[in-house]
């Protein structure tokens, strides 16, 4: 089978290998989807375990199944993470920084045509998708699923100032979950078509950084891994409240502890979602309570994955980027 073997952002080349067998309890997923993550093409994240095979936001057809909990024909979207549920952070409720969650995977990435989904997936991370969620838009449900983790994390609430710096797809993502969650919310971005994005969704404020006025918000999420950004989240941040390192720089930040500690300022980051969060997810794309349709922008053939992470690295008319194998 065809897949895409990431060596860097600029080497992202077609290769054969064998098509994966399943074992018991497992099932073997063709894929129709899968998105372009943003953490893909972070170069100093991704370039330490290459070469390697990428791609983590997938939906497709169950084409074998040694599991009697799917059958062959099931239309899913599968979740590469899951929690062991047995580890402290499991009891603690905090499935997210799960050891188990933070290696696991399926075999052997979603840019290809076929993966292995292991048992412990198939057990906690295989969704069938409703009937009115399309296969693209299957691929939507672990980044939004991402923002819903995030906000629920900081604790977004009805009334607050929400500023979120940077308006790809996940501060768009953000914007429309914290909208929902009855939030005023102020969004910057370098590029224009970004700040109409982000107007189109929601935003009720949309700024370019060297513009933003002097405020004071609760919740600050960094949606960026812009350095100037951070500096700017800290200086918008309000007494008592709570910034979000929803990405981050290529190196460490250096924090105004006197600030910090004057104000009580908390400073707290999340990874991934959990089960609960994708769950939520799939419920409001159903529903469309959080449309994700019209943030795909560009579906590219596996063969063209190279001009995936090109148009993903530019960031300038790109949204959301979606493989068709």
């Amino acid at each position: 089978m065809k897949v895409a073997v990431y060596y860097n952002n600029r080497d992202v080349r077609i290769e054969d290998i064998p098509r994966p067998k399943i074992g018991e309890g497992e099932i073997l997923v063709k894929i129709k989807a899968s998105g372009i993550c943003g953490t893909d093409v972070m170069e100093w994240y991704r370039i330490k375990k290459a070469p390697r095979i990428l791609g983590h936001e997938i939906s497709g057809d169950i084409v074998e199944s040694n599991s009697p909990k799917y059958k062959v024909g099931q239309r899913v979207f599968v979740s590469h993470h899951v929690p062991c549920y047995q580890c402290k952070y499991c009891k603690e409720g905090h499935p997210t920084a799960c050891e188990t969650l933070h290696t696991g995977n399926y075999d052997p990435g979603g840019y290809s045509e076929f993966v292995r989904i292991p048992k412990i997936n198939v057990d906690h991370g295989v969704y069938v998708l409703p009937e009115n969620i399309s296969y693209e838009e299957g691929t939507m449900i672990e980044p939004l699923a991402c923002a819903l983790r995030g906000q629920e994390t900081i604790g977004v609430k009805k009334g607050q100032t929400v500023l979120i710096l940077g308006c790809g797809i996940s501060g768009l993502l953000n914007i429309r979950v914290a909208k929902l969650n009855g939030a005023r919310v102020i969004a910057t971005d370098m590029e224009e078509c970004r700040r109409e994005k982000a107007r189109e969704y929601g935003a009720d404020e949309v700024f370019s950084p060297k513009d933003l006025p002097s405020l004071k918000a609760e919740k600050v999420i960094l949606c960026t891994g812009a350095l100037p950004a951070v500096k700017q989240a800290f200086q918008s941040l309000d007494r008592k409240g709570t910034l979000l390192l929803f990405a981050i720089p290529d190196t460490d930040i250096q924090l105004p502890t006197v600030d910090l500690w004057r104000n009580e300022m908390t400073v707290t980051s999340s990874y991934g979602a959990a089960p609960d969060d994708l769950k939520n997810a799939i419920q409001l794309i159903a529903k469309d309570k959080v449309p994700v349709k019209d943030m795909i922008t560009h579906r590219l053939p596996l063969e063209q994955v190279q001009e995936g992470f090109r148009l993903v690295t530019d960031a300038k008319q790109t949204l959301k980027v979606v493989l068709v194998p």
